[in-house]
């Protein structure tokens, strides 16, 4: 049987992505990863994705010189988002939360999960994440236990503390007054280590000591392979830009500090030129939800934004770079997310995903090589917001459970016509789709399908309300 061109070549291309990757593996050069996620980052607050107040240079270069993903999906709020992205699953089955997890919760991520720094770690892998963690601060929740052999950064998000502390307020504005005790002071940790209690000042350094960190890592760990996870805590509110950003953007101090960020990743860029390690690095930059727009983001041309389940709350600006490999100024609008990074990057590692238990997510490698007809692993795609099943997209189609409004997204990305009343057949056809997630992850209470949360005892703040630091995270005395 003759085969098409079109599909020979099709075949060629990704026979090269992933031999290439062989061949490096036995050359005991296997590709290095580098994941930027940023905090609340809106889906047009780069200049790549229609930014036309913020100035990101590198971002630009990145997108020149790899991949657009114009429909990478992540999760309304930040703490599932991170969970999709640890365990290749939709957050409800690996972290079955509400919302998000707060400092001292009982509650955090089971150890007994498989994470994506755990299964890179069986391939030989140096790992790191430099950041924002937000999967639990008690002990056995920590990236130490979780597959990180280093980790600096800060547990939960940057304004999860006392606001005397400058937490609850943006760089200049006056402290709230709170009543009653609040919440306790937010640490900066080295491994399991609290180096101190996080003060206005030290949000204004954050962007910058998280990117020396992130350099530090890439130049102590550039003779072997690596995995690098660089969650930074902007663009979350309270917005402290750094000294040599503050003031530059007219449009405010949120602006600021996208383009602080921006600096970051040319940073980073830079240093894997320097180290010769472009060639054979995979950088994904991505935000862990959308931007949320009482705070300056923008999500246009998307609807609403984080906490939703409209295209502005889960679609987030995503680009993916790899000089050769990964086609240069190339975009794909096929249905990805965070769910697919792991089996996607765990594969080109050599390795396997576990199979002793279910993943939602799949290898989106054809569509990283620029394969003409590689489609997105999801027929179907589950929207959910806590607990509850919000929407579910077919295709084109998405609908909207609770008020039955149906999208044509391919048409109208906004989410701004219902076309329900013309397309009843499209409507029963979801609504089926939707009830069937009944029986596995549940579509309003805990299904079957979900994974019992890790549980504390005894959960204690790192730092307590007194100051304290908890006993055993303190530094090691010389």
């Amino acid at each position: 049987m003759l085969v098409p061109l079109s599909r020979l070549l099709a075949l060629l291309l990704v026979v090269g992505w992933f031999v290439s990757s062989s061949c490096a593996q036995e050359a005991s050069t296997k590709p290095n990863f580098v994941i930027i996620n940023i905090d609340d980052l809106g889906y047009a607050d780069i200049e790549p994705f229609g930014s036309e107040i913020n100035r990101t240079p590198n971002l630009n270069a990145m997108a020149d010189e790899g991949m657009k993903l114009t429909c990478f999906y992540a999760a309304p709020v930040c703490s599932p988002s991170r969970a999709a992205l640890m365990t290749g699953c939709y957050p409800k089955r690996a972290l079955t939360i509400p919302h998000v997890l707060f400092p001292g919760n009982a509650e955090g991520m089971s150890p007994d999960e498989v994470t994506i720094a755990e299964l890179m770690k069986e391939q030989g892998y140096a790992t790191a994440i430099i950041g924002k963690w937000h999967l639990g601060d008690q002990p056995d929740f920590l990236p130490t236990r979780q597959g990180f052999d280093y980790y600096y950064g800060l547990p939960y998000s940057n304004d999860m503390g006392p606001a005397a502390d400058g937490v609850k307020s943006n760089y200049g504005a006056p402290i709230p007054q709170r009543k009653g005790k609040g919440q306790p002071p937010l640490p900066l940790l080295r491994n399991e280590t609290v180096l101190q209690r996080v003060l206005a000042k030290d949000q204004t350094e954050l962007v910058t000591h998280y990117t020396e960190e992130a350099i530090q890592f890439i130049r102590d760990h550039q003779e072997k392979p690596f995995f690098l996870y660089l969650p930074h805590s902007a663009v979350h509110f309270p917005m402290y830009p750094g000294d040599a950003f503050r003031g530059k953007n007219s449009h405010g101090l949120y602006n600021d500090w996208v383009e602080e960020v921006d600096w970051s990743v040319g940073q980073v860029l830079q240093a894997l030129k320097d180290l010769g390690l472009d060639q054979r690095t995979l950088v994904i930059f991505t935000s862990d939800n959308g931007g949320q727009t009482r705070f300056g983001a923008i999500n246009k041309p998307l609807r609403a934004g984080k906490a939703t389940t409209y295209e502005g709350g889960m679609r987030v600006p995503t680009i993916v770079r790899w000089p050769g490999k990964v086609p240069a100024g190339s975009s794909s609008d096929e249905v990805v997310g965070m769910i697919d990074v792991l089996p996607t990057l765990v594969k080109l590692a050599g390795g396997t995903t576990p199979t002793d238990r279910k993943i939602d997510g799949a290898d989106i490698g054809p569509i990283l090589a620029g394969v003409k007809e590689a489609k997105s692993p999801h027929d179907v795609f589950y929207f959910y917001r806590g607990y509850d099943l919000e929407a579910v997209r077919s295709g084109p189609w998405k609908l909207r459970l609770n008020e039955g409004a149906l999208y044509n997204l391919q048409e109208d990305i906004s989410e701004s016509k219902n076309v329900a009343a013309d397309n009843a057949d499209v409507v029963e056809r979801l609504r089926k789709v939707a009830a069937e997630m009944d029986s596995d992850l549940g579509v309003k209470k805990i299904g079957p399908g979900c994974r019992k949360l890790g549980m504390e005892k005894n959960p204690q703040p790192l730092i307590g309300f007194d100051g304290v630091v908890r006993e055993g995270f303190l530094p090691k005395k010389q």
